[in-house]
């Protein structure tokens, strides 16, 4: 790449980044966290306290692992399919069974899925 190449690319990457820059400035979000990022330090200086001395006050056990319960899912509903050509039922949780999909492919899935008992 000759110089007066990278020189364009260059230019046009840090207007990019400037036009990012100028978006950044005028973030909501990032006007409340920079103002709470002042008051922080500001309450740090007052307290004569060091941003380690906070984590201790927030985390005094830094090396526990904190012991989350695995979220647990909703039980599957069973549902049941009858056939009007040949009366047969199939019960199901999902729509994996091995009869489904063959009636599927047989009939079509909207066909099937009206088949539903409720």
């Amino acid at each position: 790449m000759s110089k007066l190449a990278q020189f364009r690319a260059a230019k046009l990457a840090l207007e990019a980044q400037l036009a990012q820059l100028e978006t950044l400035k005028n973030d909501a979000g990032l006007k409340k966290e920079l103002e709470f990022e002042e008051k922080l330090k500001g309450l740090m200086k007052t307290y004569d306290k060091s941003l380690r001395d906070i984590i201790a006050i927030l985390d005094p056990n830094p090396g526990r692992q904190v012991a989350v319960a695995p979220k647990q899912r909703r039980a599957r509903v069973v549902k049941v399919y009858q056939n009007p050509h040949t009366g047969e039922l199939i019960e199901t949780k999902g729509g994996n069974h091995r009869g489904l999909k063959a009636w599927k492919e047989q009939y079509g899935a909207a066909t099937v899925d009206s088949w539903l008992r409720g």
